[in-house]
């Protein structure tokens, strides 16, 4: 009789599983059709149907809302360390008009042509620095962004999620930020395969304890 009820137990989340997956599958489907034509050709049936099997016990969707939030996170900093260099620049020319202004209040008629080259010269050499440092700072942000990049390509890739792998191609980078635009959209609609039938939209709880009248607790 237990053999009996175990196998049962089986077949039926079998079929729940292969119910969740047809639900994941059309959504999907209906999503993909908003995207442009060219990337609809790449999104075959075989590879949707490996995405929703990926997506199944909602895994994926929680590894990709952490995957934006530290995308989120990191683009918020790089902004702010470019903010700050961008403040520093802008204070560096401030002071050095006040000086090179106060310097020629200060010098003598005959001496100005001489002190104004001089200035020019000093202007262009910090304007070079500036132009460097912002230089600097964008090949940083550049390196940072791929940095994440591939650790969001790599971390999918090893969740099994199709369509995920470490590479630089335009083309393929596309593609995958199409898919993470799939996966997000599906997670927001809430969509009964999706967030409702899956549990998604937040920690899972346990059940309400129930008791009987002697107050004992009643098993689920």
């Amino acid at each position: 009789m237990e053999r009996y009820a175990g196998a049962l137990e089986e077949v039926t989340d079998g079929a729940r599983q292969q119910e969740r997956h047809y639900q994941l599958l059309s959504a999907l489907q209906s999503l993909v059709k908003e995207l442009p034509s060219s990337f609809q050709q790449r999104l075959s049936y075989t590879t949707l149907s490996d995405l929703a099997l990926a997506l199944l016990d909602g895994t994926v969707f929680e590894i990709v809302q952490g995957l934006l939030e530290i995308q989120h996170l990191t683009e918020k900093s790089l902004y702010n360390q470019r903010l700050r260099l961008q403040n520093e620049h802008r204070v560096l020319r401030q002071a050095l008009r006040q000086k090179h202004q106060e310097a020629q209040q200060a010098c003598r008629p005959h001496n100005l042509p001489v002190l104004q080259a001089a200035q020019q010269r000093e202007l262009e050499a910090v304007e070079h620095r500036i132009r460097e440092e912002q230089r600097a700072m964008d090949r940083k942000i550049v390196l940072e962004l791929d940095r994440k990049v591939a650790d969001q390509q790599s971390t999918l890739e090893k969740a099994g999620v199709a369509g995920f792998y470490v590479t630089t191609n335009p083309q393929e980078l596309m593609l995958q930020m199409n898919l993470l635009e799939l996966i997000r959209k599906l997670q927001q609609r809430g969509c009964r395969a999706g967030k409702a039938a899956l549990g998604l939209g937040g920690p899972w709880q346990p059940p309400a304890a129930q008791y009987d009248q002697e107050g004992s607790p009643v098993p689920p």
